[in-house]
C-alpha cells in the first residue's frame, strides 16, 4: 500500500511502548519498515517520531536534537522502575518548602552527570539492565553527562510537583525525578510524563494512532524537517557519481546535501571539510 519514504509525527498514547507503536503503524502501513527516533516508557504520551520506508536510516540524525517534556512527580516515596508504576522501595515524611522545591529544580539547569535507572534498555555485558533488575540482580549504573536546557513552569500542590523542561537527547527524566528528590533530602517519582517538543517537531502537529489507521495524516519529507539542507536535483552523470559515494564540492553554508533524481531522493551528504561532502546516507 505505501512504499513511499516519509516521516511521521505519532502522538504516542500511554499504556503502548514505543515498539508497540511502531508495530502498529508497520501493519497499518503494509510495511516492515518502520522506526522511531526516541524511545517513550509506555507510561509517557506525546510526540513519537516514526520514520517509514527508507527514512529508517534517519533515525540517529533525527534522535541527536533537545526534547520538551511536560514532568510530573510525586515527592515522599521513590519506586523500583523510578515511576509511578513500579514497586515502592523508600519513603519518607520529611517536609520540603515551596521555594526550596523551586530552588532545587532550577538548580539541574545545565550539565550534569546522570545515573541511568535499573529498569531501562541500556547494555551491559550484552544484556538489557531491566533483564538484571527483574532477576533482582544488582548491577553498577552507567552514567553519561545531560544537559537540562532549561526548567520553567514549575507548579506545586501538596506532594504533586509539575515542571516544563527541555533537555538533550539521552536524559532520562524518571532519573532527574529522583536526582531532585536526593537533591531535597527526601524521595521523588516520575507521575506522569509528557513529550511535547522533539527538535522542531511538536505535539501541535502529531497524529494519534486511529488517525494513522483512518489515513487521516499529513507525511513529511527530509526537506521539512532539515533546516540545514541544501536539495539539488542531479543528472545522469551526477547521479552515477552520487550512488558510488563520490566525494563532492559545494561552496554553499548547509552542512547537508540532499541529491535528488527523477524528484526521487537518492543520497544525503554531510560536509566532511571546507567545502567537500561525503555520502551520510544512500537511499
Amino acid at each position: 500500500m505505501i512504499s513511499n519514504n516519509y516521516i511521521l509525527v505519532i502522538d504516542k498514547p500511554s499504556g503502548m511502548t514505543s515498539r508497540d507503536v511502531v508495530n502498529k503503524i508497520s501493519k497499518t502501513l503494509i510495511t516492515k519498515r518502520v522506526g522511531h527516533t526516541g524511545t517513550l516508557d509506555p507510561l509517557a504520551t506525546g510526540v513519537l517520531v516514526v520514520t517509514v520506508g527508507k527514512y529508517t536510516k534517519l533515525c540517529e540524525l533525527l534522535t541527536s536534537t533537545f526534547k520538551e517534556y511536560k514532568v510530573e512527580m510525586k515527592l515522599g516515596f521513590e519506586t523500583d522502575t523510578l515511576d509511578i508504576t513500579g514497586k515502592v522501595t523508600n519513603t519518607s515524611l520529611m517536609s520540603v518548602s515551596e521555594e526550596k522545591i523551586v530552588s532545587t529544580i532550577e538548580s539541574f539547569v545545565g550539565k550534569y552527570l546522570q545515573e541511568v535507572p535499573a529498569y531501562s534498555a541500556v547494555k551491559i555485558n550484552g544484556k538489557r539492565l531491566y533483564e538484571y533488575a527483574r532477576e533482582n540482580k544488582t548491577m553498577e549504573l552507567p552514567k553519561r553527562e545531560v544537559n537540562i536546557k532549561d526548567i520553567s513552569d514549575i507548579s506545586i500542590s501538596g506532594n504533586t510537583v509539575s515542571f516544563k523542561c527541555l533537555v538533550s537527547k539521552g536524559t532520562y527524566i524518571r532519573s532527574l525525578v529522583r536526582d531532585i528528590g536526593i537533591k531535597l533530602g527526601t524521595y521523588a517519582t516520575m507521575s506522569n510524563l509528557v513529550r511535547t517538543k522533539q527538535g522542531k517537531f511538536s505535539i501541535e502537529e502529531s497524529y494519534t494512532i486511529e488517525d494513522i489507521e483512518q489515513g487521516k495524516f499529513t507525511s513529511l519529507k527530509i526537506e521539512d524537517v532539515l533546516d540545514n539542507l541544501y536539495t539539488v536535483n542531479i543528472d545522469d552523470k551526477v547521479y552515477k557519481e552520487v550512488s558510488n559515494g563520490i566525494v563532492k564540492e559545494y561552496n554553499i553554508k548547509e552542512d547537508y546535501i540532499l541529491f535528488k533524481y527523477s524528484s526521487n531522493d537518492i543520497a544525503l551528504y554531510k560536509r566532511k571539510e571546507k567545502n567537500k561532502f561525503g555520502m551520510y546516507v544512500k537511499f
